[in-house]
């Protein structure tokens, strides 16, 4: 009996020093979102490393892509909490400054916006 008590304490503890988590990369076609059991302490890169997603997407270059922890970058030497998502950012393929300062420049073209101020046209005959 004594045994068995020990064994439940012993699996107890093991149990606590283990945190679910997910790992999460996403394609413009497909998305891989794994669960993991991992220790406490483990960092960011050893969760990642331990998933089986660099084997699974062997493109993912952790020295150049960022990593984040529910949509907020992350170090890879930082640690998680039970239940974080680990997220595998792809690098942007367009600046968004970028495509919204030629989207406006359309719309001054098309007379959908002011040419002057860049909002909208106000119609003052029928206002």
């Amino acid at each position: 009996m004594l045994l068995l008590f020990a064994l439940s304490k012993y699996t107890e503890k093991l149990m606590a020093e283990q945190l679910m988590v997910e790992v999460a990369y996403a394609l413009p076609t497909q998305q891989s979102l794994l669960t993991l059991s991992v220790a406490a302490d483990a960092t960011v890169e050893q969760i990642i490393h331990s998933s089986g997603i660099l084997q699974q997407y062997p493109e993912i270059d952790l020295s150049q892509l960022k990593v984040g922890v529910w949509s907020r970058t992350v170090k890879l030497t930082d640690t998680v909490k039970e239940g974080d998502r680990i997220e595998i950012y792809r690098p942007l393929i367009a600046d968004p400054k970028d495509l919204r300062r030629r989207r406006a420049e359309r719309a001054k073209e098309e007379g959908r916006a002011d040419k002057v101020t860049g909002g909208r046209v106000v119609d003052t005959k029928n206002a």
